[in-house]
């Protein structure tokens, strides 16, 4: 067996070991190394990506799906760029990723060498640990440390805070197995474990914290828990607001907007000035990274206290308004937490709180129901409560995602993920194709037509079957979400600039990559048209169109009728 070779049969060994599974190989000549070893591997599945950073963006969903590390590999050159968006989502949103990118060897570096850039820290500070491997040599004392890289690799993807790594494998021709050329034994532990085992335990609130946070959640009656986007166990949570009597405002990809003390109208209450202003709290618990309402933004000011609980200690304060950071896991806290809080029997705070979560909920689903007409609001929230138990429902970053937060109902049994990290619409079909892929349950998916179109390369994964997906897709013909902002203030630049209308027909583009289509007519038939096409199987796509400027004024209409009925 050639040294390239070896290097790759023991690594992807390794990996195996370490409990990967999954992996997007996007194809290569420099990458065949890594290519046949991942082919003759049988407990890791391959998935075969041609475009890099669709492949990526599989890669992404796989692993938030699966909550396990994936790898990615490919060959050298802008390949390995192709990467870098998927690889700053994972960093931003803390997704585990393994990143093997095939390189020439040193001596072809830097001398005009075909598809040969400069791969040495390509992802520079987005990545959690960077190793360049060096070229492979045949000798048996590199066996330890290739398969201690493989470790490590795993264990800084899933440490704390888990994110991407980058490993650069320098390999020298040949690049395929000679014709007589046998498998040799490239050592390893016996009993197939790992080289290196890592383990995690999660992170506990010091004693003298508990007790201060306790102290202050005891004494405190107008107090609010905001969640934002994460990835635990809501439960003790929801115990402790239910303890302290506090509402949540909870966005939905925190899967904490359930329970009697959610509030799932928070987005139109607090654009009701005389109801903000009137219920300003005292103290604040976040969890979870916030960030979608901008109401909720400027409700939070930096003069109310606000505690942060992140189990990696991240800093996750833009508006500059956080107190404390109390690195410690969320659920564990608040169970502990719970044990030391004294119920509170009655509180005025969450009955006027949920006095008007019900007369906003009643104002907004009377707006939704009185026409047949589609509505982006009416899609979001119909979809998200049509989807069968413990499904799971990928929204798309822009006005979709916006939409699911202002106007989802409370629901336990529903999975809700995003790409939340850096916020971009780049790579969502092949996220969502890779949350399928790795979860148990229905999966669908809510986006918009440019976050279709920009990413309409994973649809190819469509082609080979073995996925399914429902895309529900808002069409306005163009950037949406643009008209809320100044920029539609300038109507002659508006259309060409920001609106950025498209003109493609999505029913051809459903054909083109043997999807299944559907247009939407009436609002009430999106049920329906859900449930058919996830007995189906496959991956359908069903459009809903929409017209921006009817869009922007429905939405303040909704906002109008909301404040209204709470005065």
């Amino acid at each position: 067996m050639n040294p390239s070779q070896m290097l790759a049969e023991t690594f992807v060994d390794e990996l195996v070991r370490c409990g990967v599974r999954d992996a997007c190989l996007a194809p290569g000549s420099r990458s065949g190394p890594l290519a046949m070893a991942l082919a003759s591997q049988t407990d890791m599945r391959v998935h075969i990506v041609i475009d890099e950073r669709s492949a990526g963006f599989l890669a992404l969903g796989l692993a938030r799906g699966s909550r396990r590390p994936v790898v990615v590999a490919c060959t050298s050159g802008t390949a390995a760029a192709n990467l870098y968006p998927a690889v700053t989502e994972a960093h931003q949103d803390r997704v585990p990723l393994v990143v093997l990118t095939a390189d020439r060897p040193p001596e072809l570096r830097h001398t005009g060498a075909n598809q040969t850039i400069d791969q040495i820290k390509l992802y520079g500070d987005a990545v959690r640990w960077f190793c360049e491997m060096g070229a492979p040599e045949e000798r048996a004392d590199l066996v330890p440390y290739w398969r201690s890289a493989a470790c490590r690799a795993v264990g800084q993807a899933t440490g704390s805070p888990p994110g991407p790594v980058h490993l650069n494998l320098a390999l020298r021709e040949p690049l395929t197995p000679g014709p007589l050329e046998e498998r040799v034994e490239l050592g390893g532990r016996a009993g197939r474990r790992p080289w290196t085992q890592t383990s995690k335990t999660r992170h506990a609130a010091r004693p003298q914290e508990l007790e201060d946070l306790a102290a202050e959640v005891s004494s405190v009656e107008k107090g609010v828990i905001v969640a934002g986007a994460c990835d635990i166990d809501p439960e003790p949570v929801l115990k402790l607001a239910h303890c302290a009597g506090w509402p949540i405002l909870a966005e939905p990809g925190s899967n904490l907007r359930t329970g009697s003390e959610a509030i799932s109208t928070y987005e139109a209450l607090l654009r009701a000035d005389h109801f903000a202003s009137r219920h300003e709290p005292e103290l604040v618990v976040r969890i979870g990274r916030i960030g979608i309402s901008r109401a909720l933004t400027a409700y939070l000011g930096p003069e109310i206290r606000q505690i942060l609980i992140d189990h990696d200690g991240a800093w996750l304060d833009p508006g500059r308004s956080l107190s404390w950071i109390i690195a410690a896991d969320p659920s564990k806290l608040c169970a502990d937490l719970t044990k030391m809080v004294s119920a509170r029997r009655k509180s005025t705070w969450l009955d006027e709180w949920k006095q008007a979560e019900s007369v906003a909920r009643a104002a907004i689903d009377g707006i939704l129901d009185a026409a047949d007409e589609p509505t982006e609001p009416r899609t979001a929230r119909d979809l998200a409560g049509a989807l069968p138990p413990w499904s799971t429902l990928v929204v798309a970053a822009s006005m979709p995602v916006r939409d699911l937060d202002s106007f989802m109902s409370p629901r336990a049994d529903l999975r809700v993920l995003g790409n939340r990290g850096a916020n971009g619409i780049d790579g969502f079909v092949s996220t969502a194709l890779g949350v399928a892929d790795s979860t148990e349950g229905p999966t669908a998916a809510l986006c918009g037509d440019l976050s279709l179109v920009h990413d309409q390369n994973g649809l190819l994964l469509a082609r080979h079957g073995g996925i399914d997906c429902v895309f529900v897709v808002v069409n306005n013909e163009g950037g949406g979400i643009f008209s809320f902002l100044p920029h539609a203030d300038f109507p002659a630049t508006f259309e060409r600039f920001f609106a950025t209308p498209h003109g493609i027909d999505l029913g051809m583009l459903a054909a083109l990559y043997d999807c299944r289509y559907e247009l939407l007519e009436q609002a009430g038939d999106l049920e329906p048209l859900v449930a058919k096409a996830l007995a189906g199987g496959g991956v359908h796509i069903i459009e809903v169109r929409t017209e921006r400027s009817a869009n922007v004024a429905f939405h303040r209409r909704i906002w109008d009728e909301v404040a209204a009925a709470v005065m």
